[in-house]
């Protein structure tokens, strides 16, 4: 009895969790993504591309994960580096219709982002995926390929 009972536990579950698993995967975020270029803004506006390399992972079950390193080791601690190095995941909700995700930090290589929500523009096309921050005064872009 209680393992048609645990059964029938598990199966109420998984169907009710089962529709919110498939709306999130429709998302055209989804995925992995290989960073091409990160550009970050000067005072006057002007664009210009920094030699970065990384990954950002968005999964079907809303979680999102960042790794990135900065080519130069001795690169200056920022808001979301350490060391020339960014690391973060945490659950991640996306609106596709505002084009927006926000993911709140559960963990992070810099302490001080854990408990912090994100807030990014995103825009999908084809195979390329570009972020940017909502508060342009953050001055970066960076683009990725789906892999």
């Amino acid at each position: 009895m209680k393992t048609n009972l645990m059964i029938a536990s598990v199966a109420l579950l998984s169907a009710l969790s089962a529709p919110v698993l498939a709306q999130e995967a429709d998302s055209p975020i989804v995925g992995a993504w290989q960073m091409t270029s990160l550009e970050v803004a000067s005072a006057d506006g002007a664009y210009s591309t920094v030699p970065y390399s990384g990954m950002v992972i968005f999964t079907e079950g809303g979680t999102l994960s960042v790794q990135a390193s900065d080519a130069n080791p001795d690169a200056e601690d920022t808001t979301y580096t350490m060391n020339g190095y960014e690391a973060y995941y945490g659950p991640v909700v996306v609106d596709d219709e505002a084009g927006t995700f926000t993911i709140t930090v559960a963990s992070s290589l810099v302490r001080a982002l854990e408990g912090q929500s994100l807030v990014r523009n995103f825009e999908v096309t084809d195979d390329q995926l570009v972020l940017t921050p909502v508060d342009a005064s953050e001055g970066w872009r960076v683009t990725y390929d789906r892999q």
